[in-house]
């Protein structure tokens, strides 16, 4: 099974959000840490706020904050909401399937055990237990994301992020 992109970015988002608790986050500050196009951010935090988790404050000075405290949203209500498909395979939708095997395969039980579990898992944890507290007298990091995505096995970070930040920078001088 894999995440969408999309999931991805919402986490990201609420992770940014939880760590710089009292202060308010822009979309530009997202996409350049984490080399994300702001159109898709727009549009994750858009529906962030329709589901009533971040809060968005237009103009300048505005931004975004949670509006429910880390520790109130869980991770597998995050995912469940940002995801749009869990069929992992064809016979979970026995509107669309065409197997011939479903009648005496054992697969698609084993699989459903298996998304039972994995959200299961999911429902124990929240944004907090992500995130950990500040650090003390600095502003939080998001090193394992950022770690994972975007450097590579030296420890680099890749051209394409650097650029995607260099872009994300001017356009946010453009619009100031």
């Amino acid at each position: 099974m894999r995440l969408a992109d999309y999931t991805d970015y919402t986490m990201r988002v609420l992770m940014y959000c939880a760590a710089r608790p009292g202060r308010l986050v822009t979309i530009s500050e997202i996409a350049a840490e984490h080399g994300i196009s702001r159109n898709h951010l727009m549009k994750i935090v858009t529906d962030l706020g329709r589901q009533g988790v971040l809060q968005t404050l237009r103009g300048r000075g505005g931004g975004l904050r949670l509006l429910k405290e880390p520790q109130q949203i869980r991770v597998a209500d995050v995912i469940r909401a940002a995801e749009t498909d869990f069929r992992l395979v064809e016979c979970f939708d026995a509107s669309a399937s065409r197997c011939t095997l479903t009648p005496s395969c054992g697969l698609k039980g084993l699989l459903q055990d298996a998304m039972h579990a994995y959200f299961a898992v999911l429902e124990r944890k929240t944004l907090a237990d992500l995130v950990g507290p500040p650090a003390a007298g600095a502003a939080a990091c998001l090193v394992p994301i950022t770690l994972h995505r975007h450097r590579d096995d030296a420890g680099a970070v890749p051209a394409r992020v650097r650029r995607g930040r260099e872009r994300n920078r001017n356009r946010e001088r453009a619009d100031a």
